[in-house]
């Protein structure tokens, strides 16, 4: 359903956490689009929540050069009062977790408990990268003439960020912290399908940063080339899709722009013949983020189980599965698994569901839309698992980006891991094995960027978080993201 006029309006009361500002808010003020509005909705009932700005490319043209002069401003303030205003942001987050939990499971569909721990997770990004404002130091080298020779460390300028749907305020709240560490400006894109919490996070923040150091815009495609295009944004650092990555780098290619890139994911979890096996039972369902429906990069959609092991791991999914994780309505902090961000994902996932049934997959749990009444006009899909699923079938190569876990059998180490690393991502991977040597080994032979063994799923302030192949390019959540927002200057004086 994309019909604003047959949709039916969101209910007063709904609307008492809502963002009382849907324009467009850069150099610190609220504008009202150039490109009009746009409906964002919620998922779970199809429900209007509101009308928010659309930025066409004369909207972002005004923006970037209010980010500029945010840029040039930002430079002239001491970095201890910049990381004093970093923390400030972390502390009115803290104070507004309720709201800004709302807001994200009403727009984007995950439940609220969970959406709740973003905004504290964004909150602990911003006090974690407020401490780098001190350390961006260069080097001194010695030369053979005697002379002294040392390098800076310089920001870029005004920098465009790219969110995604499925954790909208955690990716707009934190995202921006590294950015402003290293000395530049940012203009943060929300995500088109739901941006409202970012709109109420910059209505939170306002007050607290120069004019146009940190912005917040909302629209679409246009919107999203315009900030890629513009002469004055020096780089662009995306969370979403392969295809949208590839846009982005043929444009930044024009440019000889930097780009840092956070794409798909089809990452596998091992399941060795001496794991644990009721720890990777859980590892599996936990993996696999059906919390999120499973739109989630990081997700462990590909179960490699020993055929030592196969059936008692497909059993204990089975058993576990129905405990853990049932469709609810997001808002409902008893909900343990939303639904879809729209109908074109449900969709999406509802075709491949019947790809893999045509290709022969063994459907063992899910693959329909849930039987309870109250979500009958939501977007959910029951977590879905299917077994005996072989290389050759579409659900093994490609991203779903939904609530569906394939299930493959192994025997051969060399054969699991050229099936592991036959697709085109390399995001995340994980191994559950009590053997030391085994785990190492398989942790060096996949192709992966950020590999857990004998757990799944967790991040940490200060590792760095990243993909092998079209999974991405660049390191996120440690030092190296801060690194990668600047540019080093050597200069050599005779003495």
């Amino acid at each position: 359903m994309g019909n604003h006029e047959v949709a039916e309006k969101a209910p007063a009361d709904a609307m008492q956490v809502m963002p009382e500002h849907l324009d467009l808010y850069y150099g610190g003020a609220w504008h009202k689009p150039a490109g009009g509005y746009q409906a964002t909705y919620n998922p779970a009932n199809q429900q209007v929540l509101a009308d928010v700005a659309v930025a066409n490319t004369e909207d972002i043209d005004a923006a970037v050069k209010a980010a500029h002069r945010g840029f040039l401003e930002w430079a002239r303030i001491p970095a201890s009062e910049k990381g004093s205003m970093m923390r400030e942001i972390a502390r009115r987050l803290r104070l507004h977790v309720d709201e800004l939990a709302w807001l994200d499971s009403a727009n984007c569909g995950n439940p609220i408990k969970e959406m709740g721990r973003d905004v504290l997770a964004a909150a602990a990004h911003v006090d974690y990268y407020s401490g780098f404002v001190h350390e961006l130091k260069g080097q001194t080298i010695p030369t053979a003439d005697g002379g002294l020779n040392y390098t800076l460390l310089e920001p870029l300028g005004v920098v465009a960020r790219i969110a995604a749907y499925n954790h909208p305020l955690m990716f707009t709240a934190a995202k921006f912290a590294p950015v402003l560490a290293a000395g530049n400006s940012v203009i943060m894109k929300a995500a088109t399908q739901s941006p409202l919490s970012s709109l109420r996070f910059a209505e939170i923040i306002d007050g607290v940063l120069p004019p146009g150091v940190l912005n917040v815009v909302t629209g679409d495609r246009e919107c999203g080339d315009a900030l890629v295009r513009h002469a004055l944004v020096k780089k662009v650092a995306l969370i979403g899709s392969v295809a949208t990555g590839a846009a982005i780098l043929r444009s930044a290619a024009d440019k000889i722009m930097p780009v840092t890139l956070e794409l798909g994911g089809k990452n596998p979890m091992v399941i060795c013949p001496d794991a644990d096996v009721n720890k990777a039972v859980l590892g599996a369902i936990q993996g696999m983020n059906f919390t999120w429906a499973g739109q989630s990069c990081g997700s462990t959609s590909r179960c490699f189980v020993h055929e030592s092991l196969y059936e008692q791991v497909v059993d204990g999914i089975l058993r576990l599965l129905p405990q853990m994780h049932r469709c609810g309505v997001p808002t409902d902090p008893a909900t343990t698994m939303g639904c879809l961000i729209s109908e074109a994902q449900f969709d999406k996932v509802a075709r491949y569901i019947e790809i893999a049934k045509s290709e022969g997959a063994r459907l063992v749990h899910g693959g329909k839309r849930p039987d309870d009444p109250a979500l009958a006009k939501g977007w959910f899909m029951e977590a879905t698992v299917f077994a005996d699923v072989t290389p050759r079938m579409r659900i093994f190569q490609e991203e779903v980006f939904g609530p569906i876990l394939s299930i493959i059998r192994w025997s051969d180490e060399d054969q699991l891991v050229a099936d592991i690393n036959s697709v085109e991502y390399g995001l995340t991977a994980s191994i559950y094995t009590a053997q030391l040597a085994l785990a190492h080994r398989l942790a060096r032979r996949v192709e992966a960027g950020y590999v857990w063994i004998n757990t799944t799923g967790a991040h940490y302030l200060g590792v760095p978080f990243g993909g092998y192949k079209k999974s991405g390019i660049g390191r996120e959540e440690g030092m190296d993201e801060v690194l990668a927002y600047t540019q080093v200057k050597n200069v050599h004086v005779m003495l």
